[in-house]
């Protein structure tokens, strides 16, 4: 699928989708609970599907009814090799194989686009040395084994998603457990959002001086009632374009949520962006705009967007802390630099960031979305300043994490003559 987009502005007031982070960490823990739930999601992604086809595929049975997932947990896990489809989602992979340890169920992932190329070898080392033998054909991940209760050591500056899948596991195990951080945490707000899941099920891991105390022969207890929250991830597109182009309001996000990418708020208002944030919609208006610096550590999936943000602000902003972008479904800081140059952007790529230097509008052309969901909507956004049409090819890769999203924004399209 290839979208054309010719010079428009965006304008008016859209909903946010179910936060994806949020989704994959309710699923799971209602797979593990002792009793059935339900859980309002009213839209789905290729990734939160992937999660829920592998909790499948591990003896739990999870049904769509309307705008709600219901949720049979795992009462007999299978007794012979498994094949869990994890697609391209990162999280599916890294949140599930502790857990299929803790379980003792041989499985098979299978992988597909970048994900059998993005690291995991700090963890599936720390799962080997407690019980799990592992090893990767191709896309193929292969796991069998049961872990041990016990100490847990990997390291927090490569991804967050590999402690919020031990924090997921370890409480299923027959001890006591500790699990210690080696290193400073990046991505911090995404363990944040693993805790509150599990508290919401009554599990309560202990905070100590480098990590986590946690209970052994825990399971989780799922209350009634349970929605996912809008997505701030994917709503930051249209806050953004409501910096660069019009008035645009989104609702159905919490301003008090622990999803890290909240922070595009404060990330706009510094580049000069008006920002108005109610309990219940969040406007944001265009306003002269200044380069600024942003440091990617805490927010890293914001920043292909907030590099269109940035080509038109005057001025130069700098993206630093970066290098782990150039392990996500692409290569974010190749993609977006080679993405807004070949618009007409002045961008400069540097070993762990970036340099945008503003051109306020930006001319057009054909872009290559390198296959990742968030470089084809960060191309969308760019059509706002740019002169003439944008060309994205295999535009439909957005359905990973935004399937209606196309339709989404075209529904506050409006036409300008070029």
């Amino acid at each position: 699928m290839t979208e054309v987009l010719y010079p428009a502005r965006l304008e008016g007031c859209i909903a946010a989708i179910p936060s994806k982070s949020q989704a994959h960490r309710l699923l799971i823990c209602a797979a593990l609970a002792d009793t059935p739930s339900a859980i309002r999601c009213p839209q789905l992604s290729k990734d939160i599907r992937a999660t829920m086809d592998c909790l499948n595929a591990m003896g739990a049975v999870i049904t769509q009814r309307e705008e709600l997932l219901l949720v049979q947990p795992i009462r007999q896990k299978p007794q012979t090799l498994c094949v869990l489809p994890c697609g391209e989602s990162g999280s599916t992979l890294r949140f599930l194989l502790p857990v299929v340890g803790a379980l003792g169920i041989s499985a098979c992932f299978r992988m597909e686009g970048r994900l059998p190329q993005r690291p995991m070898e700090p963890l599936t080392a720390l799962l080997r040395q407690q019980g799990m033998t592992i090893r990767q054909e191709n896309d193929l991940l292969f796991c069998e084994g049961q872990l041990r209760a016990g100490e847990y050591a990997i390291p927090g500056n490569i991804s967050s998603q590999y402690i919020s899948g031990l924090l997921f596991a370890l409480p299923l195990l027959g001890g006591e457990s500790l699990l210690k951080i080696t290193t400073g945490i990046e991505s911090a707000a995404y363990i944040s959002m693993t805790l509150d899941a599990l508290s919401l099920c009554g599990i309560h891991p202990q905070q100590t001086e480098d990590g986590w105390r946690i209970t052994g022969d825990q399971q989780p207890h799922m209350g009634e009632g349970l929605s996912v929250e809008g997505d701030w991830s994917n709503a930051a597109f249209f806050l953004c374009a409501g910096a660069v182009s019009a008035p645009v309001t989104v609702t159905g996000l919490r301003t008090d949520s622990t999803q890290g990418d909240r922070a595009v708020l404060e990330v706009l208002r510094r580049f000069g962006a008006h920002v108005d944030a109610q309990p219940d919609r969040i406007t944001v208006s265009p306003a002269p705009l200044r380069g600024i610096e942003i440091d990617a550590a805490e927010i890293p999936d914001l920043i292909p967007v907030l590099c269109a943000v940035a080509c038109a602000a005057e001025g130069t902003t700098r993206i630093v802390n970066a290098a782990r972008l150039r392990l996500k479904e692409s290569d974010r800081l190749t993609a977006t630099a080679n993405l807004l140059n070949a618009l007409g952007g002045d961008v400069t790529e540097l070993p762990d960031g970036l340099v945008i230097r503003g051109v306020g509008r930006l001319r057009g052309g054909t872009v290559d979305a390198a296959g990742d969901h968030r470089m084809a909507m960060t191309a969308a956004v760019c059509s706002l300043i740019c002169k003439e049409p944008v060309t994205i090819p295999h535009a439909q890769c957005t359905e990973k994490s935004y399937p209606a999203f196309w339709q989404d924004f075209r529904s506050l399209r409006k036409e300008m003559p070029l």
